[in-house]
């Protein structure tokens, strides 16, 4: 998918001021259980896309969950985005392994953020029970919407309350 989207954030108040660099935010998010996962997705850009000042965004995606902060680590690592949000959802196939890979998700998600310094978000969601089933498909896409707006803003959030900080 790897698409990029950008509007620039401006300082229009006066002529000779510099522009401000929009911020650069990517989504890295897992193929598995895509249309559920894509709802985050889509929600998150409309929320970009509805901010004052929307961040330039790029889509990656990656086979699963477990990929997710290899990938983040990179982008953070190399200087292409100012913030990583993660989107992904693990299930429970009915073996344990599902809880093994999703705090090692969010370990590594927490790992690449404190060693980086780039700021990293969750939308990788681990339900209690899920079945292939319309009604629980139905149930998370419906919530995966409801994530990908607060990821969304809450990245914003922080991106405004960290530029006090500096570069």
């Amino acid at each position: 998918m790897n698409q990029t989207l950008s509007s620039p954030r401006s300082t229009s108040s006066a002529a000779a001021a510099p522009a401000v660099r929009p911020w650069r935010v990517a989504i890295v998010a897992a193929s598995w259980h895509r249309d559920i996962v894509q709802q985050a997705i889509d929600a998150a850009l409309a929320e970009f896309r509805q901010s004052t000042s929307p961040p330039e965004l790029a889509v990656h995606d990656v086979p699963g969950a477990f990929e997710i902060p290899l990938y983040a680590q990179r982008l953070a690592k190399a200087g292409l985005c100012d913030a990583v949000i993660a989107c992904g959802l693990v299930v429970d196939g009915g073996i344990y392994r599902h809880d093994f890979v999703a705090s090692a998700v969010i370990d590594g998600l927490m790992r690449v953020q404190l060693d980086t310094g780039v700021p990293v978000f969750s939308a990788v969601l681990t339900p209690l029970r899920f079945h292939e089933i319309p009604e629980h498909q139905q149930f998370f896409a419906e919530h995966f919407v409801k994530k990908g707006q607060e990821v969304a803003r809450a990245c914003l959030q922080t991106l405004s309350a960290s530029a006090h900080f500096g570069p």
